[in-house]
């Protein structure tokens, strides 16, 4: 009876509705992401360009992944605590493994062949495939977030098996952070601070490690499993009564979290001004202002993903939301949208239309097209155990 109180209670956390949306509201964010790249300063590959755009992406880049990492972390240590490690490993190389190799060498082709289009019209698939993955550059697009969460299950299968009770200290943080989540926040600030500033000033910004299709942003190799293992400390136990509990401070207080990110992304439009402007936009960055950066960068990651999901928390009991209807859709959702925006903004390019109008036709078509593909791959036998 104890056992079936105990895998009750997993299936419970399992299906947190509050969670569920706030995972499903960040895949919208990511095709929201995708969608408006081509029209920004930062990533203009398309005649047309809004300011407005920059505002969004530099908010977005700067906590969706994140967020989907420490999300990501909450499950890990209650699963390994009820699962042989020979059995947490295969699913993982079967819900992660398996969709990266087949996003790698299918989906994410088809996607940037769109672009090779745009650069070569006379180029054809097949050969762009095979140079691809012979010579490349073999690019991973989106899902490299799926090969790192593989890499950090591993990790934390492995540290679980040294000691279960390696992440407690986080854990009583957490408890802590029901009633004092400023806290928590603090907490999660120095670490990632502390991983995140000295790569940053070391690697600069736009770097990438990467090794054919595995590929990950240099300045933030360790923020990432940062997030990771904190969330993993915060749903190892108790983890309705902690810093995520619906009934706690950071629930109620999700719009002040707002406001204490607002101050954060200001500075940094501050600093980003001042690269333009005054340093003249240089390839290398001053120490001061790299660390100033980075530390900007990391509160506003941490009081964003406090404001995302204390709202969500907030709501927990609410009956329904529009959110729930592509719960199960969104993970396939992430894996498949990237081919779908690419080429439809490949479509869109010749159109003398404003930029707003084609980032909204890209995001309004991508979310409907890419929900209907995974609806319709999860009728396949045995898909859901992929998707």
């Amino acid at each position: 009876m104890e056992l079936e109180n105990v895998e009750a209670g997993q299936e419970a956390i399992a299906r947190n509705a509050a969670l569920d949306r706030a995972r499903t509201f960040l895949m919208l964010i990511v095709l929201l992401h995708h969608a408006v790249i081509p029209y920004t300063h930062f990533g203009h590959t398309d005649p047309k360009s809004w300011i407005g755009f920059d505002v969004v992406v530099l908010a977005t880049d700067s906590f969706f992944m994140a967020t989907f990492f420490f999300l990501s972390g909450l499950f890990v240590w209650p699963s390994l605590a009820h699962k042989e490690a020979w059995s947490f490993f295969y699913d993982r190389m079967l819900r992660l493994g398996l969709p990266f190799v087949i996003a790698t060498w299918t989906i994410i082709p088809i996607a940037y062949y769109a672009i090779a289009l745009r650069q070569h019209p006379d180029t054809g698939f097949v050969a762009f495939w095979w140079k691809t993955v012979t010579r490349g550059p073999w690019p991973s697009g989106p899902v490299w977030f799926v090969w790192v969460l593989m890499v950090l299950d591993i990790a934390a299968g492995s540290l679980y098996r040294l000691s279960p009770r390696l992440l407690g200290p986080i854990n009583h943080l957490s408890l802590r952070g029901r009633e004092r989540p400023a806290e928590f926040f603090l907490f999660l600030l120095g670490v990632t601070a502390i991983v995140y500033i000295p790569a940053r000033v070391y690697f600069g910004a736009g770097r990438w490690f990467e090794f054919g299709p595995f590929s990950v942003q240099a300045s933030r190799v360790l923020i990432y499993p940062a997030y990771f293992f904190v969330g993993a400390g915060v749903g190892a136990a108790n983890f309705d009564r902690g810093l995520l509990s619906p009934d706690g401070r950071l629930a109620k207080g999700a719009r002040g979290w707002a406001f204490v990110a607002l101050v954060p992304y200001c500075l940094l439009w501050i600093l980003i001004y001042i690269k333009r402007e005054v340093l003249g936009n240089p390839v290398w960055l001053p120490q001061w202002y790299e660390t100033s950066y980075g530390l900007l960068f990391a509160a506003f990651s941490a009081a964003t993903m406090f404001a995302i999901l204390g709202h969500f928390l907030r709501f927990k009991r609410s009956a329904s939301s529009m959110l729930d209807l592509m719960r199960a859709e969104a993970y396939g959702m992430f894996l498949i949208h990237y081919p779908i925006i690419l080429w439809i903004q490949f479509w869109l390019f010749d159109f003398g239309i404003p930029a707003i109008a084609k980032a909204l036709i890209a995001f309004v078509l991508t979310v409907p097209l890419s929900w209907t593909v995974i609806a319709i791959l999860r009728g396949i036998p045995g898909a859901t155990r992929v998707l």
